[in-house]
């Protein structure tokens, strides 16, 4: 055999290599760059549920200290009225009997103030 039929025979298999070979190279480099976005979209989505969580943990948080805060006052004025049932603080029943009298007078007053006419008022809910 010539060296130019071994030349050709060659080139005939490094073209027909190259013919094979370079489609699955390409299918793999794309297959690459779709993981590479599936993991840059799991972490864009990973990402906003924490966020979401994070959030939702400090509106929790804040929940649960107005919620101790009411059982704390809740808490308060029991404690309050069985002291008044048990007629141990008798020396606070004016002071008492005055917030009491104060906290209705406000809400007549408000009434009272009030810029709509009683009949054109929403019924309470």
């Amino acid at each position: 055999m010539s060296i130019a039929v071994i030349i050709a025979i060659v080139v005939v298999v490094v073209v027909a290599i190259a013919l094979i070979a370079l489609p699955r190279m390409r299918a793999r480099a794309r297959e690459r760059e779709r993981e590479r976005e599936l993991v840059r979209r799991r972490g864009q989505v990973a990402d906003a549920h924490r966020e979401s969580a994070s959030e939702r943990a400090a509106r929790a948080e804040e929940a649960e200290q107005i919620a101790a805060r009411e059982r704390a006052e809740a808490e308060l004025h029991e404690t309050r009225a069985r002291l008044h049932e048990r007629g141990l603080a008798d020396d606070e029943l004016d002071v008492e009997q005055d917030r009491l009298d104060d906290g209705q007078s406000r809400f007549e007053r408000e009434e009272r103030d009030t810029t709509i006419p009683p009949e054109e008022r929403p019924a309470p809910r």
